[in-house]
């Protein structure tokens, strides 16, 4: 078997535009539950693509921790690859696969930062290896070896051994601010089903059909 030859039809189910409503939030809210509830592993993981100022784009995956009406939260080290290229474009795009479930969400929008109260709520909830990892990893930089890296976190345990770790200035959330959300359902043949809900800037959204 070659690369070429891998395929699988897509036979679960449909999506209607009757059953995508006329919010999107609430169509991402039940998929999201479901996904949950059919325990698919770490179902929300996101590959957030983002994107230098003369075009050239990067892609990773984060958690989402959050979302409502307002968008779509996660959160990381600012000074990262993507941190810096959210500084200088904020504007991203993320993908949810939930492959047992033939199932894509996209999201495309502007980026904001959380308050630094709640990325101080957030940090706060982290477990202890996390919170000292915020801290020890100066993410995206290059460093010496393994080795660095665990003394650096071995000086914080010393530092902070009650477990009272402050939020590093350098980490906080991010919102994602949809334009765009799209919702994939495999279907038999190709023949996907693609519903796209775009912003108004009214408060509501059109909704079409994409061709698969």
């Amino acid at each position: 078997m070659t690369i070429a030859d891998l395929r699988k039809d897509y036979m679960q189910g449909g999506l209607s535009e009757a059953e995508a409503g006329d919010d999107p939030f609430a169509l991402f809210k039940i998929w999201f539950e479901i996904a949950v509830n059919a325990n698919l592993p770490e179902p929300n993981a996101m590959a957030l693509a983002t994107s230098t100022l003369d075009g050239r784009p990067s892609v990773r995956f984060v958690l989402l921790k959050g979302t409502d009406e307002r968008g779509f939260t996660f959160f990381s080290n600012y000074d990262s690859r993507k941190g810096n290229e959210l500084a200088e474009n904020p504007y991203a795009s993320v993908a949810f696969l939930w492959d047992e479930l033939e199932r894509q969400v996209r999201i495309e929008g502007r980026i904001e930062r959380v308050s630094e109260a709640d990325s101080d709520a957030y940090f706060q909830v982290r477990p202890i290896g996390s919170r000292l990892g915020a801290w020890a990893s100066a993410q995206s930089a290059i460093i010496p070896d393994r080795a660095w890296l665990e003394a650096k976190q071995a000086e914080l345990m010393a530092k902070y051994p009650d477990g009272d770790v402050p939020r590093p200035p350098h980490w906080g959330g991010y919102r994602i601010l949809p334009d765009t959300i799209e919702f994939w359902q495999g279907r038999r043949g190709r023949l996907h089903d693609r519903i796209q809900f775009t912003a108004n800037g009214t408060g509501s959204w059109k909704k079409v059909r994409l061709s698969p």
